[in-house]
């Protein structure tokens, strides 16, 4: 069982980036536009081994606003709407695949939304029919998408198993009606395992649940019920977020009062138990807020140092150049990130004219890929070698992280991580807190260039 220090916890609950980029969002710019988008695309594929590809969709339609939701969404019942979205996707297959050489495999699939399910059966069908025609799978690809079972049945699943979907990851939040109530997602618990039977039933590969602490109303004994039911429930992974109050940001939160909110110390209450609940019933801490039994890939893949991190978080599949559809996704591949544009009038009018949607990006500088490999490796090994950067990058490691690695002697101390022989290991307490970490070679941060407003790191 991990035991987590609260003392500990409240010292580093500090703003920081997620990095599921490096550089972090804030920093793409719209000085990085289409042309430099196209511009990568056609030097990576003229590489002589290119990787795997991973797809990523937007499906940005949901039929009720949940409250808590810091997604790019909206909230439209027009089935005219969301099937004109579902074309505008394939025009923009269409135009990205004519860039792309063949022979390229994909490894990974992903629709997140929004609500992917709230595309009916008939336009999940007529969209996996379509993306199927235009790529290549590997027969090991791991091809997820996020449900919403409010308004799911049957068929939908079934639609997606046909598709060659083999993973459904599903938000829970909380099985307590008053605080469904609060957030404006009534979801019984009893419709939460009808689902999970569908999935089991149609033999998809693994399944995740989603949990989020810190909303209205929640205390320690109530949340423990929800967990104790999702640890009944037995998922393959979970999921528990932390709930960022930021109605500066998405003004939609403003309907959550913030006088309903559990005190910091409730809410970090509830992650000590929560931490405790599923350590103890056998799932294993991959780092930050995952959660995955022993034998599920994502355990996997951090015994075998090949954990990963992207905009979906936690990843079994490095390596692979991500190309993103839809309003407001984010491709990242070679030295570049480009995001989409996240109107639908302006999505739309740059594929009529046969332009790529892009709104900003961020094109890397050899700081910023060094940068990256030394947060991607400390987020995801949970260890760093400074020799191995040294020979990968030609650098004297303690003279360009001076500045950071001065901070290291407070994460020492506090039993967050050691530093021996040149190398830097995680503990399990410094999973928890391994953007803190992290920041310590963010060159953002350290020349004081990030001016964002981030979430807090616990």
């Amino acid at each position: 069982m991990f035991d987590i220090n609260l003392d500990l916890v409240k010292k580093y609950d500090r703003p920081g980036p997620r990095y599921t980029s490096y550089p972090t969002a804030p920093q793409f710019t719209e000085e990085f536009g289409p042309d430099a988008y196209l511009n990568e695309i056609i030097r990576t594929n003229n590489e002589e081994n290119s990787p795997d590809l991973s797809l990523y969709f937007h499906i940005l339609f949901c039929d009720t606003l949940c409250y808590f939701c810091g997604c790019n969404m909206i909230v439209s019942r027009n089935r005219e709407r969301i099937h004109n979205y579902v074309d505008y996707l394939k025009n923009e297959i269409d135009l990205v695949r004519s860039y792309i050489k063949s022979g390229r495999k994909v490894s990974q699939l992903h629709w997140g939304g929004g609500t992917p399910t709230h595309l009916n059966p008939d336009e999940i069908r007529e969209l996996t029919a379509f993306i199927n025609n235009n790529f290549e799978f590997r027969d090991s690809s791991e091809n997820g998408c996020e449900i919403d079972p409010r308004e799911l049945t049957k068929e939908h699943l079934i639609a997606l198993r046909e598709g060659g979907f083999n993973r459904i990851s599903m938000g829970v939040q909380d099985f307590n009606e008053k605080v469904q109530k609060a957030v404006n997602r009534i979801q019984p618990e009893d419709m939460t395992r009808r689902v999970v039977d569908w999935v089991r039933e149609l033999d998809f590969k693994s399944i995740n649940l989603d949990l989020i602490y810190g909303l209205p109303f929640q205390t320690v004994s109530e949340f423990e019920k929800s967990v104790d039911a999702i640890i009944d429930i037995s998922p393959d992974r979970i999921a528990l977020f932390n709930y960022a109050h930021v109605p500066w940001m998405k003004k939609h939160m403003e309907l959550i009062k913030t006088e309903d909110l559990p005190t910091p110390e409730e809410k970090l209450q509830i992650l000590k138990m929560s931490v405790a609940k599923l350590t103890d019933a056998g799932y294993s801490f991959i780092g930050m807020d995952h959660f995955a039994k022993p034998d599920d890939e994502l355990a996997t893949a951090l015994r075998d140092k090949k954990l990963y991190r992207n905009f979906q978080g936690y990843s079994t599949n490095a390596g692979a150049d991500l190309y993103a559809f839809g309003i407001t996704s984010i491709s990242q591949l070679g030295n570049i990130y480009a995001q989409n544009l996240k109107t639908e009038k302006e999505y739309s009018a740059a594929l009529d004219n046969g332009k790529l949607p892009i709104m900003k990006g961020c094109q890397l500088t050899e700081d910023d890929v060094l940068r990256r490999y030394v947060i991607t490796k400390i987020m995801c090994d949970f260890e760093l070698d400074f020799s191995d950067v040294e020979k990968k990058f030609g650098i004297d490691f303690e003279k360009y992280f001076a500045h950071g690695l001065n901070n290291f002697g407070e994460l020492i101390e506090d039993g967050l991580v050691t530093l021996k022989d040149r190398k830097i290991n995680v503990s399990e307490m410094g999973r928890l807190l391994i953007r803190n970490v992290a920041m310590n070679f963010d060159g953002f941060l350290e020349r004081k260039e990030d001016t964002a407003k981030y979430s807090r790191t616990v």
